[in-house]
């Protein structure tokens, strides 16, 4: 028996469906700029908090029943396994992705449990045999375990660093297995709670060193796919040394690394970074280090990371405008690191947030395409600009102080200040949503 017994896949039946379970804005064959809407946004259904997650939070513990809830049991992994690709199947999502511990159960040793992981990805391979669903990236989890609970990279135990690092290699052997196209890090607790105790430099070097064997590795195995770093700037630590997509930008150029590794940007992150989603996605290109997304949002009445399914178009409309200005996807995809309320304890509440969230981001994807199209945005960029693509306001850049003073006293120019015209094209992006 299915967990997700009685619910037909959701198909595309347009804007005036009345179907909690239906398409209204999401049709995978629809083209957006000469492209297919489902190649645009490569969605992902990510396992650990839609299969793993047992709707508890820091105040009270497990509210939903699942058949699969059973530690150390492979049997159970497996059912898991069944009901996940049966979800794939409802949504017709192109991608998937995990963690290690979503996957397989935890054994007594490193060796039983790398066995176990070994076990699930056969059958997870198996599965996919079967299934137009891949994996878009698999992750290792070094934050849940109390032996994480000061770093993986950064733990001043050398054995937890071992520990932490052959994880990784397993993790990364069974990405590439899977035909991943992406391998994730997440420091969830690579940061410190106190200076007292922390030897900042060492902990830097133990990360830079630990992340060039991640990269040596991947090279080594022959490993296609990118390696993704994902910021985030606090919780559960005080500070975490990935703290947005900037920092991760310097932690990178610090160890020759920029050229190698890109990031997994996370809305409900920036937002507690103290940015935007779209200033953190238009960072990320600027620097050349933009890969993937996770798509979801916080509760800006709490202040934490809430990681709610996507309910704002005009959020998404920024987002994908943002990753549309940067070429779109490669590797990347659109991944829902997303949750339930702990309230929402039914299978099709699971189903109808993914529905919810897919059409939101149709909807996003679309109107950004248009605005993209129709350049009004663009065009007041470029006049925005304009005064410097003279020749002489180029050649001012390789100028020296003397050279600029000498010539500002000779030309005696008498600069005004022009509009933003902030308001104007806010409404702009308004009238396409």
């Amino acid at each position: 028996m299915s967990f997700f017994d009685g619910i037909a896949p959701v198909s595309f039946q347009g804007a005036d469906s009345t179907s909690d379970l239906a398409f209204r804005h999401y049709d995978p064959d629809e083209l957006v700029m000469g492209k297919r809407m489902e190649d645009h946004l490569r969605f992902t259904c990510a396992w650990w908090h839609s299969f793993a997650w047992p709707g508890g939070d820091p105040f009270g513990g497990q509210t939903f029943q699942r058949p699969w809830f059973k530690e150390d049991d492979l049997a159970a992994a497996k059912v898991k396994a069944d009901a996940a690709f049966d979800l794939f199947d409802i949504l017709g999502v192109p991608f998937f992705c995990f963690h290690d511990a979503d996957i397989r159960p935890e054994a007594d040793s490193f060796a039983a449990t790398a066995r176990n992981l070994a076990e699930m990805v056969d059958y997870i391979g198996e599965k996919m045999e079967t299934s137009k669903t891949k994996l878009l990236w698999g992750t290792a989890n070094l934050f849940t375990h109390r032996r994480f609970m000061s770093g993986a990279a950064t733990n001043p135990d050398p054995d937890v660093f071992a520990w932490s690092a052959a994880t990784v290699k397993t993790c990364m052997d069974a990405t590439m297995k899977l035909g991943g196209q992406n391998y994730v890090l997440w420091g969830g607790r690579e940061g410190y709670e106190t200076l007292l105790n922390t030897d900042l430099t060492r902990e830097a070097e133990q990360a830079g060193a630990f992340l060039s064997k991640v990269v040596e590795y991947k090279h080594k195995i022959g490993f296609k796919g990118a390696i993704l770093i994902e910021p985030k700037p606090q919780e559960p630590t005080k500070h975490q040394y990935d703290y947005d997509v900037a920092t991760v930008y310097g932690f990178l150029k610090r160890f020759g690394l920029e050229n190698e590794v890109q990031v997994n940007i996370e809305q409900g992150h920036a937002i507690l970074a103290g940015h935007s989603f779209e200033h953190e996605l238009a960072m990320a290109a600027s620097l050349g280090i933009f890969g993937s997304i996770d798509m979801n949002r916080n509760d800006y009445q709490s202040g934490w990371d809430t990681d709610q399914f996507p309910d704002n178009p005009r959020e998404a409309t920024l987002a994908y405008y943002e990753v549309l200005r940067a070429g779109g996807f490669t590797t990347g995809g659109t991944n829902f690191d997303a949750k339930l309320r702990r309230q929402s304890l039914d299978p099709i509440d699971l189903v109808a947030a993914h529905v919810g969230g897919m059409d939101v981001c149709a909807r996003g994807l679309k109107a950004a395409a248009a605005m993209l199209s129709d350049g009004v945005l663009e065009d007041a960029r470029a006049a925005r600009y304009a005064g410097w693509t003279t020749p002489e306001a180029q050649a001012m850049l390789g100028q020296s102080l003397d050279q600029i003073h000498d010539a500002v006293v000779t030309a005696d120019p008498r600069p005004e200040p022009r509009s933003g015209r902030q308001e104007s094209l806010e409404n702009v992006v308004s009238r396409y949503i």
